[in-house]
């Protein structure tokens, strides 16, 4: 099932929409999943050209630190492989293999913590 592109992604975020959405039929949920996996894509595009640009440390009153574009593509790189988990897409050997991917229970509760 090929989904529209939605008009607000950049060229990152589009290549990956398509990505998915050409190869697996989503649920109204997953799409969503989706676009912000997608939105974050974009994200880290820009913050990667700011760290080209600017390098990878900046000067701070405290001396030489990571740049903050550096420090926030790192969250948005955890964030990105949380996202695409979510959506458990099967891996490319698994397709080929006739495998599932590996099931996962739900979220437990919190009284379930101790």
């Amino acid at each position: 099932m090929n989904q529209r592109v939605p008009a607000n992604l950049k060229a990152g975020g589009k290549k990956l929409w398509k990505a998915i959405t050409d190869d697996f039929e989503l649920g109204e949920h997953e799409l969503s999943v989706l676009l912000e996996a997608s939105r974050t894509v974009d994200a880290l595009e820009a913050l990667e050209k700011i760290v080209r640009s600017d390098g990878v440390t900046t000067v701070s009153p405290q001396g030489v630190k990571a740049h903050p574009a550096l420090v926030e593509a790192r969250q948005q790189r955890v964030t990105l492989a949380k996202l695409v988990a979510s959506l458990r897409i099967p891996l490319e050997d698994e397709q080929e293999a006739d495998r599932t991917p590996q099931k996962r229970s739900g979220v437990r509760a919190l009284s379930a913590v101790r």
